[in-house]
């Protein structure tokens, strides 16, 4: 690991926790050149499958993306950081074990239901962008179905 500070590759552990319920390791380092401490988090890595995309094309899954994503629809809402980790953790969790290649569309299809039960604004937010609402009343059906 090299120090942020000097560059040197020469850093030791001064302590190593579990964080984010135990899918990362939080450490404490020390350069031994400089003395500089800084923390580092190693992750599991369990995202590595290919979105299938709408018009056929592959990509490599990017959580970056969808986490975009969701902030956006979650904007001005009572939603912490902590929640939509959590949310994203879990549905990452499903699609690893779908396969090496999972379609868009499941992908957004289980975002929409998981927000749904996070947050419904967030939820009317996201799923008008998803199913790219043409007018008024696509959307009031769609509001409709939530409200029954």
């Amino acid at each position: 690991m090299l120090c942020p500070k000097c560059k040197k590759a020469e850093t030791r552990v001064i302590d190593s926790r579990d964080t984010n319920e135990g899918r990362e390791v939080r450490r404490r380092r020390e350069c031994e050149k400089c003395g500089f401490r800084f923390t580092t988090f190693e992750q599991i890595e369990t995202s590595n499958f290919i979105v299938i995309k709408k018009d056929g094309s592959r990509e490599p899954y990017q959580r970056q993306k969808i986490e975009s994503g969701v902030w956006k629809s979650c904007e001005k809402r009572p939603v912490t950081e902590a929640q939509v980790e959590a949310l994203l953790n879990n549905l990452e969790d499903g699609w690893s074990s779908l396969g090496k290649e999972i379609p868009s569309k499941l992908i957004g299809e289980h975002l929409m239901e998981a927000l749904k039960t996070l947050d419904e604004v967030a939820y009317i937010r996201f799923a008008s962008v998803y199913r790219q609402f043409k007018d008024v009343e696509s959307f009031k059906a769609e509001l409709s179905k939530l409200l029954d």
